[in-house]
């Protein structure tokens, strides 16, 4: 067993992973500021009915994929189930009108049923917006400007997947880094965010492919890593600016099974999940080396009601689940010991977030599920948004932006 960190560096290592939800104007890519899910945002509402929007807009086509937001303004991809057109649209936060939009011509593909041609999120900086989609034939990374321009484009190669395409961009620094761990030829490339020219790539191993959106952990040493999950690879740590491998501890996740969700950090840990056929496996927490030359190693695991597609979100030293069959829990951060459990109903595939102190989360026919993010188990709400939906909310500016199918709209504020 690895030793743990004095209290005072574990002190500084925690607060180094808290601070991705300190900007409360931006959520730059999949669930926020480094895939945490969570805002301190006291606006949004409990309980609502339609009346209560500042604005709804529809959008075409359909999609899975979340909103971000940098700024003043909201990003949001579509995409056509009869030619598989991409579309990219922006609108003002404010009131929700259109900006610009783009679209990409591409190809249709065979595809899980749960899947969509806008399935992936973009990411965002105060610059430009990184799009990326694939089909068989080719993989594409698109930059575009604020204002809807093309900067570059780039062609990553065939994608091979019997279920298509999923996993989103971040952007790290002056990177834009693309996960690309498939059923083909798998790795991770890091791109120049001004020029699209590959600053780094690393080769993975390849098995079935895998879904996971890379977060970005801090040890206590200089150099922060990009953490990639994936069946063939079990959890990796890569170090962010120059692509070497630090770390790995393989065999996390059984075969034959598939990672869908994306890691997420929780203080000292790596908290990173597997299933399949719409059940999880385990959730299982990772140490990674506290030094260079250590090993990293599984704190725990969880294995009742797991969650399977949707990611846990931490408040404090409490970690809450969220199983795809309606099953909430909270367990302790340090030790994975249960504190409650309770069925909840329904079907979900976007991940909660925790806002203001309260857990929301959509279910797939559309209902937006609140808990207390609490010691003791508190339903407050169910908010009915009349579509179906697998997207993971946004939250901006004391605002949420909710993505439906194939609308978007904004609830809350000052």
């Amino acid at each position: 067993m690895n030793k743990l960190p004095t209290l005072a560096s574990g002190l500084v290592l925690l607060m180094s992973q808290v601070a991705w939800a300190a900007d409360s104007d931006n959520w730059p890519r999949f669930r926020g500021p480094n895939g945490a899910g969570t805002s301190d945002a006291t606006t949004i509402p409990v309980q609502w009915t339609e009346k209560d929007y500042n604005w709804k807009v529809e959008l075409p086509g359909g999609g899975h994929s979340s909103p971000v937001v940098w700024g003043d303004r909201i990003f949001v991809t579509s995409g056509l189930d009869d030619t598989g057109r991409r579309i990219i649209q922006c609108f003002k936060t404010a009131d929700g009108s259109p900006l610009w939009k783009r679209e990409y011509e591409s190809t249709t593909c065979k595809m899980n049923g749960l899947n969509s041609y806008a399935t992936v999120t973009p990411a965002a900086d105060k610059d430009y917006l990184f799009v990326t989609w694939a089909v068989p034939a080719k993989y594409t990374v698109v930059a575009l400007d604020h204002e809807g321009r093309e900067v570059w484009q780039r062609d990553l190669g065939p994608w091979v997947s019997q279920h298509g395409h999923g996993a989103s961009p971040i952007v790290f620094e002056d990177l834009v880094i693309v996960p690309n761990d498939q059923d083909g030829k798998s790795f991770v490339v890091a791109l120049d965010r001004k020029t699209g020219q590959v600053r780094w790539q690393t080769d993975r191993k390849s098995s079935r492919a895998a879904y996971a959106t890379p977060c970005i952990y801090r040890p206590l040493s200089p150099s922060p890593e990009v953490i990639l999950t994936s069946l063939a690879c079990g959890m990796t740590g890569v170090d962010a600016k120059t692509g070497k491998v630090n770390w790995e501890i393989p065999d996390v996740f059984p075969a034959p099974k598939r990672v869908v969700a994306s890691p997420v950090v929780a203080g000292g840990l790596v908290l990173a999940q597997c299933g399949e056929g719409g059940s999880g496996v385990h959730v299982v927490a990772v140490r990674p080396p506290p030094a260079a030359g250590e090993k990293p190693a599984v704190a725990w695991k969880v294995t009742r009601s797991p969650p399977y597609i949707p990611m846990p979100v931490i408040k404090g030293d409490r970690v809450f689940f969220w199983s795809d069959s309606g099953t909430a829990s909270c367990v302790r951060l340090e030790s994975g010991e249960e504190v409650w459990r309770e069925k909840i109903g329904g079907t979900f595939y976007a991940s909660p977030l925790c806002v203001g102190g309260r857990i929301y989360n959509i279910s797939a026919k559309g209902e937006v599920v609140v808990l207390a993010a609490a010691d003791q188990y508190e339903l407050l709400a169910r908010n009915n948004l009349g579509e179906k939906c697998h997207a993971t909310p946004a939250v901006a500016g004391g605002r949420m932006y909710l993505r439906t199918w194939s609308h978007l709209m904004s609830i809350g504020g000052k």
